[in-house]
């Protein structure tokens, strides 16, 4: 088992145990969804044949054979999760795939001992905005670069740009607090750490990163196949979904009232091809110095 920051142990217990668990029972919507901002990130800014990858925050390693298939048999791919659950499954489906320039490590990237200068390009899919302290983990993603090394993420923008998102936690809000005593792990600073341009951008840059920039990517995402698939996503995964989760069974009496007022406020983006919602995301890109 790889080591884990001090900090970053309660999120690897986390994203280890309960959110692995949500996110393979969701794993469809996920994928979808959460592909197609991944895909216009790779179409703004590709890796090149021959390529070294690193791709952070795998999870279950699609982002990972997608680029070990844009670099070709002369580059490769190495995926790096702190969970463990994510690796085993990742690698487990590469070998399906026959998949062979990729490789998954269970590491932390806020401490992991990753070879310097040694990767062409690292990207990542929703999978840096967790750490307890971002600038380290960036940095030290940048000294793995090469010279001019190019560094590509995808992060969410802000809430309010995320309707479906926000709606959700405004009714869990209404009857429950973030609890002050839980015996489930929290997430780490959530999904919208890194929403803000100006900070992600001052983060970047005290990591040692240049020629920074962060596009806008505004892509439709399906929430379910009905509204009731939409519900059970949206209580079970983000931010209404954490702190219902952290309350546990203490709140199964007001889950059914908080489940319809969602239904409720999800119902506007119900449709003919299942519950479909506006999605904000920001593709940031940057480089690593050349001198």
């Amino acid at each position: 088992m790889a080591s884990v920051a001090p900090a970053n142990v309660e999120a690897t217990e986390a994203w280890s145990g309960p959110l692995f668990e949500r996110f393979v029972q969701f794993r469809p919507v996920v994928a979808d969804g959460l592909g197609a901002h991944g895909e216009a990130a790779i179409r703004a800014h590709p890796p090149e044949p021959g390529d070294r990858v690193l791709d952070l925050g795998c999870g279950f390693g699609d982002t990972t054979q997608r680029r070990a298939a844009l670099v070709g048999s002369g580059g490769e791919a190495v995926g790096l999760d702190v969970s463990a659950p994510f690796v085993e499954l990742a690698r487990r489906e590469a070998a399906e795939a026959g998949v062979t320039n990729v490789s998954f490590q269970v590491e932390d990237v806020q401490i992991a001992e990753l070879p310097p200068a040694h990767f062409d390009y690292a990207f990542s899919r929703m999978g840096i905005m967790f750490f307890a302290n971002s600038v380290q983990a960036l940095r030290n993603v940048r000294a793995a670069l090469r010279p001019g090394g190019r560094l590509c993420a995808v992060v969410w923008r802000r809430k309010l740009d995320n309707d479906w998102v926000h709606r959700a936690e405004l009714v869990v809000d209404q009857y429950l607090e973030h609890p002050d005593e839980t015996e489930e792990p929290t997430c780490g600073p959530g999904p919208f750490s890194m929403a803000n341009a100006d900070t992600v951008t001052e983060q970047l840059k005290i990591a040692g990163f240049e020629s920074i920039s962060l596009q806008r990517s505004d892509l439709p995402m399906k929430l379910g196949d009905d509204l009731d698939q939409a519900v059970e996503f949206t209580l079970a995964i983000g931010p209404a979904g954490e702190v219902l989760r952290l309350w546990g069974d203490r709140v199964d009496e007001i889950r059914p009232k908080i489940a319809r007022e969602v239904r409720e406020a999800l119902a506007e983006f119900d449709g003919p091809d299942g519950v479909v919602a506006p999605a904000s995301t920001w593709i940031l890109s940057a480089t690593a110095p050349t001198h």
